[in-house]
C-alpha cells in the first residue's frame, strides 16, 4: 500500500494512493494515523487536487554515509569498519514538489539518491529477526549535501543538515522488498546515478540493528541508507528526481535561497 500525507483546503491528512496512471491517482483518506490499525474512510480525492507533503514528520532522521563501495571510492574514502551515522534535523525535511534552497554558505551542492526506511513503532535494541516488524515502509530520499562545506568542516551538521536538505517522498510504500531495488537520480532528465540496493555494504537489517543498539526509534523516524556512485552538482534552476523501483519518484527544483 502507498501511504501519502497531503494537504487540501488547509487540512492535513493521510491517504492510501490508488490507481496506476499518474493522471488518475486518487487518495482514499485514512481515519486516524497510519502507524496503528486504521480504516479507509471511502472518501476519495484526486491526487492532482492536493499538495503532497513529506510523507512523514520524523522526530529524527538517522543517515548512513559510505554504504556503497563505489560511492566511497569516488569520494576518495576507505570503506568504514562500522556504519558512519549522522543526523539530519526535522527542519531539513521537505516533500516532493517542494523547492531545495541553495544555501548561501556553499558553492558546491550535490544530489544523493537514497532509499529511506520509515519506522512504524517505537523500538530499541531490535534483534535481526524482528527488524521487519518495526518497519512501516520505504520512501525515496535525497541527501542533499553542501560538498565543499563537508570537506572543510569535521562535523557534517551544516553540510547535510541545512533547511530543505532532506527531500522525502512522494509517499511511503508499505509492501516492497528493499533487498534489490533499482535506484536512480536524474537532473533535468539526464541520468546521474544508477545503482541497486543490493550493492549496499550493510543491509537494512544491519542498519536497524546497529542504530537501535544506541537509541530508541519512534514511529515516523527515518533511516537514510546511503547513496550509490554518481553524485554530482546541482545548480539553481535544476530539477532533480530520485526514482526507486517499486516505490515512485521524488522530484524537487533547486532555487536561490532568500
Amino acid at each position: 500500500m502507498r501511504i501519502a500525507r497531503f494537504s487540501i483546503d488547509g487540512n492535513v491528512a493521510f491517504g492510501a494512493v490508488e490507481g496506476d496512471s499518474p493522471d488518475s491517482l486518487v487518495l482514499d483518506i485514512i481515519k486516524g494515523i497510519p502507524y496503528a490499525d486504521f480504516e479507509l474512510s471511502g472518501t476519495k480525492v484526486p491526487l492532482k487536487k492536493v499538495r503532497l507533503l513529506p510523507p512523514v514528520l520524523p522526530n529524527k532522521v538517522v543517515a548512513i554515509g559510505r554504504n556503497y563501495a563505489e560511492h566511497a571510492a569516488e569520494m576518495g574514502n576507505e570503506l568504514p569498519d562500522v556504519p558512519v551515522a549522522f543526523f539530519k534535523p526535522t527542519t531539513s525535511v521537505i516533500g516532493s514538489g517542494d523547492s531545495i534552497e541553495y544555501p548561501s554558505f556553499s558553492e558546491e551542492l550535490h544530489h544523493e539518491a537514497e532509499l529511506a526506511v520509515v519506522i512504524g513503532r517505537m523500538c530499541r535494541e531490535v534483534p535481526r529477526e524482528r527488524v521487519k516488524d518495526v518497519i512501516f515502509g520505504y520512501t525515496c530520499a535525497n541527501d542533499v549535501t553542501a560538498r565543499d562545506v563537508q570537506r572543510r568542516e569535521s562535523q557534517w551538521a551544516r553540510a547535510k543538515g541545512f533547511d530543505t536538505s532532506c527531500p522525502l517522498g512522494p509517499w511511503v510504500e508499505t509492501d516492497v522488498d528493499p533487498g534489490n531495488l533499482a535506484i536512480q537520480a536524474t537532473v533535468n532528465g539526464e541520468q546521474r546515478q544508477l545503482g541497486r540496493t543490493s550493492d549496499m555494504i550493510r543491509s537494512v537489517e544491519d542498519l536497524v540493528v546497529h542504530i537501535t543498539e544506541a537509541m530508541t526509534l519512534l514511529p515516523g523516524d527515518v533511516i537514510l541508507t546511503g547513496t550509490p556512485a554518481g553524485v554530482g552538482p546541482l545548480h539553481v534552476g535544476d530539477e532533480v528526481a530520485v526514482t526507486i523501483e517499486g516505490i515512485g519518484t521524488l522530484t524537487n527544483k533547486v532555487i536561490k535561497r532568500g
